[in-house]
């Protein structure tokens, strides 16, 4: 059964210990983003003397503190003072302890000899430990952002765990770039008391988490995390990035948390057996997330391509060929069909390519008719964006909104936001996974189409390549979890 860690993501509550004015001090960058993101809960300081920072009150001593009013006490202070701070805010009803200060297990024998006092202490008070050496906790649907670092991520259902903060930091950006929001995210830090697992193992039962993305680097014992990390996939899909894969990384392991990384090809037959999902880069680990977040899982291998332009759908059919995979025969019923709704020059095969044939309504009915067939189990949308694209050009120039521009422009964004809805809504109808996909989703985001997507919740990825690459390791999960029904 998992550890109930509601104190730490869902605190009454916040104490920060270290409270300090200096702007660049990890502990008034604490409050700040605590107070900044909206946490509603009572915040207070503690620092060597009373005070206000911030507009939130600074008590001198942690016996200052109303009885049974936080859960969370958020350390920015030396390990020197930390044990006798710990133990008289567990007097106080304290229940969770996020341990941001440094100088314990990465930093030594001496300062393992610290941690491990750390720890003791935290179980004989039956406390919540996350770190030492840790960046923070994030928690949206508390409206919580306990980090000594920014961003502060959009709600949404990626729930993060990481043995480095500064991968935290990152799947956050990627959350807050793309819309493809996270429910939980937490840097275990040197994982003195909690692991990676621990956290995965209550985001399984945390109802506003559909899918966990951790970062590890280094597991102590490899068959007890195997045989829990194997139960949480059975109920929460688990992409996960590992550092330390090659020697070098496994030196740069050692010097960052301490932490003895594992051998790559076990680990990696480990995950396989698991049924973990393993990404090999930031930017497939998260993308592989929010596929799995906000798409349908993929039950087969045939993917049809809709391309409004034949090169997109080249370069796609290349990335099908070298995933496991497979661009689908289109079926006769389903090419008399396109007949019916496109000129004579489309491609009349699979990638379905419209040649620029397309009017108002073809391309929602172009999805739907492919999503719809049962020979089809998943559609890649290329080409995407090009009208939105447009409709910038003619706004921002002299011409507009002169010459009839104004409509047209009106005309072109309605048509990208009508895409990025249909793609959704036939999507859900259809249970199949619809990705959509343009360059526009790092070159232009902001314009009116991939704004669209990004409000929809779901990923507008960045080339055809990346769907085929999120897609695929999705598809791999299913055929895992079909294999052991």
């Amino acid at each position: 059964m998992a550890r109930d860690l509601s104190p730490l993501f869902n605190p009454k509550g916040v104490v920060v210990a270290g409270a300090s004015s200096h702007p660049g001090k990890f502990g008034f960058v604490s409050i700040h983003n605590i107070l900044r993101c909206g946490y509603e809960g009572p915040v207070v300081g503690l620092a060597r003397e009373a005070g206000e920072l911030l507009g939130i009150p600074v008590l001198a001593s942690p016996d200052d503190l109303e009885p049974d009013t936080y859960d969370l006490v958020f350390v920015c202070t030396p390990p020197t003072l930390n044990e006798d701070l710990i133990t008289r805010c567990a007097a106080k009803g304290i229940k969770a302890v996020f341990m941001g200060a440094g100088g314990y297990g990465e930093a030594g024998p001496d300062g393992l000899v610290a941690q491990e006092r750390l720890v003791a202490l935290c179980d004989e008070l039956d406390l919540i430990l996350v770190g030492p050496n840790g960046q923070g906790v994030v928690s949206p649907p508390a409206s919580l952002c306990a980090q000594i670092v920014a961003p502060y991520p959009p709600q949404g259902h990626i729930g993060i765990a990481s043995q480095s903060g500064n991968f935290v930091s990152s799947f956050e950006n990627y959350a807050s770039q793309t819309g493809v929001g996270v429910s939980r995210a937490v840097s275990a830090g040197n994982a003195a008391q909690l692991d990676v697992v621990d956290y995965l193992e209550w985001f399984a039962e945390d109802p506003e988490t559909k899918v966990g993305l951790a970062y590890v680097e280094g597991i102590v014992d490899g068959r007890h995390f195997f045989d829990r990390i194997s139960e949480v996939a059975k109920r929460l899909p688990v992409v996960i990035l590992k550092g330390g894969a090659t020697a070098n990384g496994q030196r740069a392991a050692a010097s960052h948390t301490g932490a003895l990384a594992s051998d790559d090809a076990i680990f990696d037959g480990m995950a396989r057996q698991a049924g973990l999902v393993r990404a090999h880069s930031v930017h497939e680990a998260f993308e592989t997330a929010a596929t799995l977040a906000s798409q349908p899982l993929p039950t087969g291998d045939r993917v049809a391509v809709v391309t409004t332009v034949g090169g997109w759908g080249v370069v796609a059919a290349d990335a099908l060929y070298r995933s496991s995979m497979d661009l689908a025969p289109l079926p006769d019923d389903l090419r008399a069909a396109l007949d019916e709704k496109l000129p004579p020059r489309w491609s009349r095969n699979n990638p379905i390519d419209l040649a620029g044939g397309e009017t108002r309504e073809t391309i929602p009915e172009v999805l739907e008719l492919v999503a719809a067939h049962d020979e089809v189990d998943a559609v890649l949308f290329l080409g995407f964006g090009v009208q939105s694209n447009q409709a910038d050009l003619m706004r921002s120039g002299e011409f507009y909104p002169d010459h009839g521009l104004e409509r047209i422009v009106d005309f072109h964004e309605r048509q990208d936001a009508r895409y990025a809805e249909a793609a959704v809504e036939i999507s859900q109808r259809h249970d199949k996974p619809v990705l959509v996909c343009s360059e526009m989703a790092v070159t232009c985001p902001d314009l009116s189409g991939p704004a669209a997507v990004r409000a929809s919740g779901r990923l507008l990825y960045p080339s055809a390549d990346r769907a085929v690459a999120a897609l695929d390791l999705a598809r791999r999960l299913t055929r895992f979890r079909q294999a052991r029904t």
